[in-house]
């Protein structure tokens, strides 16, 4: 008896990860435009006031500005409109978030044309294009990317207050070539809404799907044991809003990163991919990498000193972040 309740109480306590995904999802490779606003105001900069960086004195780069005098600040011109009828001795109290702490900082501010100034380069929104990965039919669960979002100023991951991705068409490419990563050229249809972003994680974008689904089959999420080195397609677009298909060769597969954006390995062998993009350009991330028709991943990332090779995170791992 005693065995068993000490068996049955473990079964109770222990966390299970349940998972609703579908085993079918729509694949994508559609072109998206996409827009964060940021949790807060973020630093990506300083100038000179009166000759001094007076906003570094006490912030550094990537720091958050989250409350100024106890107010909520998430835009700039909340920003300022708060900083205008709470300053004191040329200063204001702020809540900073900073490597995932929060604490209270001053902020030094100097009269300049009669015009309060911080010496802070600061950022509310983000904005660039991807490619989706996938829709869940089921759960309206999207994903795309395949990797997080950052702010190039910084280098750290955007974090989501709001945000929506677009349709968008692309204009051009720049090639690729070894040592110097190219990147589509795209348009963002900002009136043409197609989903919410929720989560910017360092395996996807993710949110809910809102638009029309696109009339296309669904495909099998496979399982990692499906993958096969050799053949495989993905999807992406490199002109307009036309999909196309084209292949890669699979060339290594390490499951000790399989919950991480570079489980898989890939190169690209089509040689109309070739001559349009030179390999692997910016914007491809998100592509869904298709295999004996099944979804296997998504494109993540490419190797800038050969950029006809690349990584790929595995379909399922994308599937399970979009749900936590």
């Amino acid at each position: 008896m005693k065995k068993f309740f000490i068996s049955l109480a473990f079964i109770l306590f222990t966390p299970l990860n349940v998972y609703a995904y579908s085993e079918y999802v729509i694949p994508g490779g559609e072109n998206i435009g996409i827009q964060i606003d940021t949790k807060g105001i973020v630093i990506v900069g300083f100038y000179k006031v009166d000759g001094k960086y007076i906003g570094s004195e006490t912030l550094k780069l990537g720091d958050t500005i989250l409350e100024i005098e106890g107010e909520s600040v998430d835009t700039i011109n909340e920003m300022s409109s708060v900083i205008d009828k709470n300053i004191v001795n040329d200063e204001v109290n702020v809540k900073v978030l900073r490597d995932g702490k929060e604490f209270m900082t001053k902020l030094k501010l100097k009269k300049e044309d009669n015009v309060y100034k911080t010496g802070l380069y600061v950022k509310e929104r983000v904005t660039g294009i991807g490619t989706l990965t996938y829709i869940d039919p089921d759960t309206l669960i999207y994903g795309a990317l395949g990797h997080e979002i950052i702010i190039n100023e910084t280098q750290r991951r955007v974090e989501v207050r709001n945000g929506n991705i677009f349709n968008s068409y692309v204009s051009g490419i720049d090639r690729s070539s070894n040592g110097s990563v190219g990147s589509k050229n795209a348009n963002i249809i900002y009136d043409e809404k197609i989903g919410t972003i929720s989560k910017n994680t360092s395996n996807g974008l993710f949110g809910n799907f809102s638009s029309t689904l696109p009339k296309k089959s669904s495909i099998k999420v496979a399982n990692y044991d499906d993958i096969e080195y050799g053949k495989a397609t993905i999807y992406t677009i490199t002109d307009g809003d036309k999909i196309d298909e084209y292949e890669i060769e699979i060339t290594g597969l390490n499951k000790t990163l399989l919950n991480t954006n570079k489980s898989i390995t890939f190169k690209v062998t089509d040689k109309r991919l070739l001559e349009e993009s030179g390999g692997i350009v910016q914007g491809m991330s998100g592509s869904p990498i298709i295999q004996n028709d099944k979804i296997i991943g998504a494109v993540t990332h490419v190797l800038v000193d050969e950029v006809t090779k690349g990584y790929g995170v595995f379909i399922r791992t994308m599937l399970e972040e979009g749900e936590r």
